[in-house]
């Protein structure tokens, strides 16, 4: 595993790079404004930014086991915490207040902070949420998902053009699938993926 952490690096912090680069560019007037279900945009960027506050954060918390094998294994165990749950939305609010005056600066620094913190930090066993041991190079895909999926809705939110990396959109959409045919959900998504069938309003992979 260790032999692709340094692909996983690139390919997360350009994701946060451009999540970062979209931030920068959200009018003053829009921070206040809807965001995604029962977020404003304040606390769909504040959600959004935990990708890169909680990769430094399990960095200093090493594991002594390894329960999450790969990245699709991780949101199969995550499916309780549902993104609408009531803890979810208002661990997003709280994130978003944490944004302060400046969100765009303070998004700037976390990118800058998990950059210096990746820096030669190989592929460890990280302890993630529930106590839950993964190797760094399981766990960074997850994020490059969320920093994909979420700055689409931003762009959605607002109207803005985003360009996002390749790899990161190939990365999220094959994580997607892989989600899917690990959580008995294939037989739907591949039909409407084909050509040969929609899906039903609001379903998730996740």
């Amino acid at each position: 595993m260790a032999s692709d952490a340094p692909r996983d690096h690139s390919v997360f912090v350009s994701a946060a790079t451009a999540f970062a680069d979209l931030v920068a560019r959200i009018p003053a007037t829009a921070w206040d404004g809807p965001g995604l279900g029962d977020w404003d945009l304040r606390a769909l960027v504040g959600h959004t930014s935990r990708s890169l506050i909680t990769v430094s954060a399990y960095l200093r918390a090493p594991a002594d086991r390894e329960d999450v094998t790969g990245p699709a294994h991780y949101y199969a165990l995550m499916r309780g915490y549902a993104t609408g749950s009531p803890d979810i939305v208002e661990r997003g609010r709280e994130a978003g207040r944490n944004l302060g005056t400046d969100p765009a600066a303070k998004v700037t620094d976390l990118l800058r902070q998990v950059r210096t913190d990746l820096d030669g930090a190989g592929d460890p066993l990280i302890t993630v949420i529930g106590g839950l041991g993964i190797r760094l190079s399981n766990y960074l895909p997850t994020r490059v998902f969320e920093l994909t999926v979420h700055s689409l809705d931003i762009a959605r939110a607002t109207g803005m053009d985003v360009g996002l990396p390749d790899a990161a959109l190939h990365d999220a959409t094959v994580l997607a699938a892989q989600i899917a045919a690990l959580t008995g959900q294939a037989a739907e998504v591949l039909p409407a993926l084909t050509g040969r069938g929609g899906l039903p309003a609001g379903f998730s992979v996740v």
